[in-house]
């Protein structure tokens, strides 16, 4: 708005003239306006005349509420929020035909008195006391003053306090009259009367929904204000008085009488001529109604990333440091927030999610897409609608249950990623070997800060993966008892901690589980989660936060904070590039081969237990794309997928790569058919062949010797809970390792301390434990938990 100036219409004279007129009428002509008039009145008003200079004149305007947008990369709307549905304009962007009709109507006076209008004022009471229409007499500032202060009771947040805030502003008294008329001098003592025409024209309700004079004309004409035609401008000056009898669309008849009204006194007063006002009483109202503004998600094309946006905004403290204060942001402060949503990428994921499982499918799917490097979310789509009807959820499946979605879902064989990852950062080959039956029972697992102990035989999708299989063909084929053993000579500390790394959390908000199976997937995560922690492998250890907003600018056009993605090298080059290259095998000779696409991709199926949840987790160095389906309300006893009619499609036993897959296919075919491939990167010899470290002979040594010299090796000891009889080493002390002394082992590897019992023939000896199983050899070759994990 422009600069507060001093009216040039106040002045000495006429504050000396105001306050006489005002110290002398207030009691009884305030009184005679809409009060009737009591015995008394004299008396109440003598001492509100004496009274009147003592009344508070600095009036509190608070910035109006306008309406913000949520807008897509390309600038494209995706919803509007507001507590009133108001967009402030300058008074150079309003018809001086809508000017003139709005004083001619409301105050045609306006620009010769200074907030008062006392000639106004005597003539509302003779009328109202001769028993004619009931006229009000407020100036437009004193219109404006009373709107001023509705609007401040409204942003009272106790609810006592802002009724009472109410209550005073609308009260038919002789207080709140004379205090608008205190306020309404100082005002023209401080801003100019155009400065005055614009804030009222600002603030005003129009009806139907809008506030202020360009949210009215968009409404009503799709026109802006500043191109209202003359019957158009009239139409809707004539609306303020009584925004609900005078609404167009409920009263038209109404309506028009008032408009030509509005004419007639534009032509009164001489602000148009005779032959104009005749030419447009003699027009029909001739509205070209926009569609009513949506406000909030439930209209938005993308409500489910819509529905993210409003969760981010809501969550974070950036955007003010209490959530109240975070909706008052939203709904009343004028926001232009640009997301990351790439309109081509969304329409590529909603098109197959949709061609793959229908909205009323008790299965339901979900799609996210994020760029790696940047952490950009670009698409966000759901099989079902946003609501509660039929074939509708309101939560968001596709993200934490602190942004909007549900406590997540297991996410099987998508997580043995994360202890490969761990390997190769320990120095295993792409070769190493185990040898992986369909069911293999696992020994002590180290965790972070403890040792797993419990009992845990995971098994094999099929019993044909019963052999020996190395990383490389272990992760294509998924086997799960492969990654059982990897982890059981790794450990889950350093997974559960890449995992972290790369983004993954559980979608409750809890910590990530580290049990025994979680190489198998049974922590409850989100898909957004998942294609985050992806999109780090494919940024060569780049992790990025994921943020789904760009760049938020004021109602005054000044940029705010936003979130940022805070990117990072959260894993090591080299050990990225070696799991793009094992994963680039997933797609090529794995469970993902029917996810393929005619460029360079990366992948992982995941399957969890009784297959209740499936997923394929893929990117190309472009992006990255995670895909679940499943029951998102699940009955009780669950809802496995199994003989299921899924998108018209029959599905006897529904897998990672039969269901997810092919949507993640047509998602990133689509998304990328303008986009020249490119390739991963080569990993580094060392991490493909591996970097093994020779056991150090700690026989003999104490336990406490034999860990540290371990640990110096770069090995992670473990002690078994069970001590062994041996002759050559005493009681108390290392019997073995194992891997044992001189074996070739990897940097982090866990190697079990076995302690000596002693001989067997001593006295009350425990009893003897099974021994150690064989540990492979780097070079020869290498095989999911009958629950989580089946690939």
């Amino acid at each position: 708005m422009d600069a507060l100036r001093r009216s040039p219409e106040g002045g000495f004279i006429s504050r000396l003239v105001l306050f006489l007129g005002v110290s002398v009428l207030s009691g009884v002509l305030v009184a005679g306006l809409v009060l009737p008039v009591l015995g008394g009145a004299g008396l109440v008003a003598r001492k509100g005349a004496d009274g009147f200079e003592d009344l508070p004149d600095e009036l509190n305007i608070p910035p109006l509420p306008q309406r913000s947008r949520i807008l897509a990369s390309d600038g494209s709307l995706i919803a509007n929020f507001f507590s009133e549905n108001r967009v402030s304009v300058p008074l150079s962007q309003v018809s001086p035909l809508v000017r003139q009709a709005v004083v001619a109507i409301e105050d045609s006076r306006f620009y010769k008195h200074g907030g008062i209008d006392l000639r106004g004022t005597v003539r509302a009471f003779v009328n109202n006391q001769a028993g004619e229409d009931v006229q009000g007499g407020s100036t437009l500032t004193q219109q404006y003053v009373k709107q001023v202060l509705l609007e401040t009771a409204q942003n009272i947040q106790d609810p006592k306090k802002r009724a009472a805030a109410t209550k005073a502003a609308t009260a038919q008294s002789y207080s709140r009259k004379l205090r608008e008329l205190r306020y309404a001098v100082a005002l023209e003592e401080k801003y100019s009367k155009q400065q005055i025409l614009e804030r009222y024209l600002n603030i005003a309700y129009f009806g139907a929904g809008t506030y202020g004079i360009e949210a009215a004309a968009r409404h009503y004409f799709s026109v802006g204000a500043k191109d209202l035609t003359l019957p158009q401008a009239a139409m809707l000056a004539g609306i303020v008085q009584q925004p609900t009898a005078f609404d167009p669309t409920r009263n038209a008849a109404r309506a028009l009488t008032r408009r030509n009204t509005v004419l007639a006194r534009m032509a009164e007063v001489g602000v148009a001529s005779r032959a104009d006002v005749d030419a447009a009483i003699a027009t029909k109202l001739n509205l070209k109604l926009t569609k009513r503004t949506g406000n909030g998600c439930n209209t938005s094309k993308v409500p489910f990333f819509c529905d993210f946006v409003l969760k981010t905004i809501l969550n974070d403290p950036v955007f003010g440091k209490t959530r109240p204060e975070r909706v008052r942001l939203l709904l009343g402060g004028g926001l232009t927030i640009t997301t990351t949503l790439d309109r081509d990428v969304q329409r590529a994921a909603q098109a197959a999610v949709h061609n793959y499982v229908h909205p009323r499918d008790k299965v339901a799917s979900a799609v996210v897409t994020v760029q790696p490097g940047t952490g950009a979310i670009k698409a966000m789509a759901v099989s079902r609608g946003y609501g509660d009807g039929k074939g509708e959820i309101k939560f968001n499946p596709a993200t934490d249950r602190a942004y909007g979605g549900s406590s997540g879902f297991q996410a099987g064989s998508t997580f043995k990623v994360f202890v490969a990852a761990a390997a190769l950062e320990k120095g295993y080959p792409f070769s190493y070997p185990i040898f992986a039956p369909y069911q293999k029972p696992i020994g002590d697992v180290q965790a972070c800060g403890e040792v797993l102990h419990d009992a845990w035989a995971p098994f094999n999708e099929s019993p044909s993966e019963n052999g020996t299989y190395t990383l490389q063909s272990g992760i294509a084929d998924s086997v799960n008892t492969y990654f059982a053993q990897l982890e059981e000579r790794v450990g889950v500390c350093r997974p559960a901690q890449i995992a972290r790394d790369l983004g993954v959390r559980r979608a409750d908000g809890k910590p990530l589980q580290q049990i025994k199976s979680f190489t198998l997937g049974v922590n409850e995560v989100s898909p957004l989660k998942m294609a985050e922690a992806y999109a780090t492998f494919a940024a060569r250890g780049v992790h990025c936060k994921s943020v789904a907003i760009s760049g938020i600018v004021n109602s005054a056009g000044r940029n705010l904070p936003v979130p940022g993605a805070a990117c990072r090298q959260a894993l090591d080059q080299g050990v990225a590039d070696g799991m793009n290259q094992l994963l680039q095998g997933v797609m090529t000779s794995g469970t993902g081969v029917r996810a393929a696409i005619s460029r360079p991709s990366a992948g992982k199926t995941g399957t969890t237990n009784s297959r209740v949840s499936v997923w394929f987790v893929g990117y190309t160095p472009e992006l990255a794309t995670a895909v679940w389906a499943g029951n998102p309300s699940p009955p009780r006893g669950g809802y496995p997928l199994v003989n299921r009619l899924i998108g018209g499609r029959y599905y006897g036993n529904v897998c990672g790569g039969c269901l997810p897959g092919p949507i993640w296919r047509q998602t990133m075919t689509t998304a990328l058919r303008n986009t020249p491939p490119s390739s991963f990167s080569t990993a580094p010899s060392d991490v493909v062949q591996g970097k093994p470290t020779p056991v150090p002979n700690v026989s003999g040594m104490a336990p406490k010797q034999a860990r540290a010299a371990l640990r110096k090796a770069g090995f992670d000891p473990l002690t078994a809970s069970q001590q062994v009889f041996v002759d050559f080493a005493p009681a108390g002390t290392v019997a073995y390792t194992s891997p044992g002394n001189g074996a070739a082992a990897y940097q982090g590897q866990t190697v079990t301390i076995y302690i000596s019992a002693g001989p067997q023939s001593q006295p009350d000896a425990p009893v003897q434990p099974p021994t150690p199983p064989e540990q492979p050899q780097p070079g020869s070759d290498g095989g999911g938990n009958g629950g989580p994990g089946q690939g």
